[in-house]
């Protein structure tokens, strides 16, 4: 292993990102600015509360520079203001004075929303993963009415082989870890692939991407669908197994309250069960490449340590064994359905 915390003292685009840049920027694009600026947790973005004079704060979005394009991040816009005008709860991008929903101010693209409270949904609760359900299934009729033209789509089996090269070749991985690992990867390729073929043919259409209860926020019996910064093309399952834990037994009962609300609105191909694990190791594998990918960011080092450190590549040389084994036997069976 190579990689340690000095190379937190390496240069980054967000090393100049400072707060009279940030309230220049927001000043440039029209807003009366109070000089309050409170920086939110965020790692792949740099978010931040900023004062008005008049009113309530809003919230400003700056994008990893290299990251999206700007076309990218324009479809992101423009999917969310559909999903807002089809009357589904998220959070859009505002129009600056400029009349733009995007800014740049030197290096940095970047965005103003409004602030919004709330807290995670308990998903654990069976009315609560219904009204998702309905919400999804609204989306996702919106998400199918066009493709994206320049956003990605997700492949689970050339995402694990590409992201499986990068932390070899970077030396991630600990070299007594190495021969573990190297026999673990085509095994889980494979695994995927066999479930992937259970599939079978499957639509794909534009999705939020990043589903999790985390990126939902509820107050007053409302929902509100936050974040769409890693929308993409791909099956609707990725919108919800997210949303799921527990047991087989559990998560088969949850995704069957999903899908009694999703499809009041939209038809459900049954067959995208057998997507979630494959999906679920991809994420794996994904999460471990964008950490080592994001680790000459001086924020990564200082808030995942545990990423350099021997102990986490066990840890997760142990999951994949156990991501293996649920590749390989039945996927989660829905009520009635076996």
């Amino acid at each position: 292993m190579t990689h340690d915390s000095s190379l937190a003292t390496s240069s980054h685009p967000y090393d100049t990102l400072t707060p009279d840049i940030i309230l220049d920027a927001m000043e440039e694009a029209g807003f009366a600015v109070s000089g309050r600026l409170f920086a939110l947790n965020s790692y792949e973005n740099r978010v931040y509360q900023v004062g008005l004079d008049e009113g309530a704060p809003v919230i400003a979005k700056f994008y990893r520079p290299g990251r999206w394009t700007e076309a990218e991040i324009r479809e992101e816009h423009e999917f969310t203001l559909e999903l807002l005008a089809a009357d589904i709860p998220v959070v859009a991008p505002l129009a600056m004075p400029s009349g733009d929903t995007l800014g740049q101010h030197g290096a940095f693209l970047f965005a103003v929303f409004a602030q919004r409270g709330g807290q995670a949904p308990d998903v654990s609760v069976t009315d609560t993963l219904y009204r998702l359900g309905q919400w999804l299934g609204q989306m996702h009729n919106i998400g199918a009415s066009k493709p994206f033209g320049h956003r990605p789509g997700i492949s689970v089996l050339d995402g694990i082989e590409k992201n499986n090269r990068l932390l070899v070749e970077g030396n991630w991985v600990p070299d007594d870890l190495r021969p573990a690992w190297d026999s673990l990867i085509p095994d889980l390729i494979q695994a995927c692939g066999a479930r992937i073929d259970e599939a079978g043919p499957v639509d794909t259409l534009r999705l939020h991407g990043d589903c999790h209860a985390g990126n939902i926020l509820c107050r007053d019996e409302q929902m509100l669908f936050v974040d769409l910064d890693d929308c993409r093309t791909g099956p609707a399952v990725q919108d919800m197994w997210l949303l799921l834990n527990g047991e087989d037994s559990e998560r088969g009962a949850q995704l069957g309250e999903l899908l009694e609300g999703y499809e009041m609105f939209r038809d459900f191909n049954r067959r995208e069960r057998h997507l979630i694990e494959p999906l679920r190791c991809y994420r794996q594998i994904a999460h471990c490449a964008w950490l080592a990918k994001r680790w000459d960011d001086p924020a990564f080092p200082r808030f995942f340590p545990w990423f350099a450190q021997p102990r986490f590549w066990s840890d997760q040389v142990l999951s994949l064994r156990e991501q293996l084994a649920a590749l390989q036997t039945p996927s989660i069976s829905l009520p009635g359905q076996y």
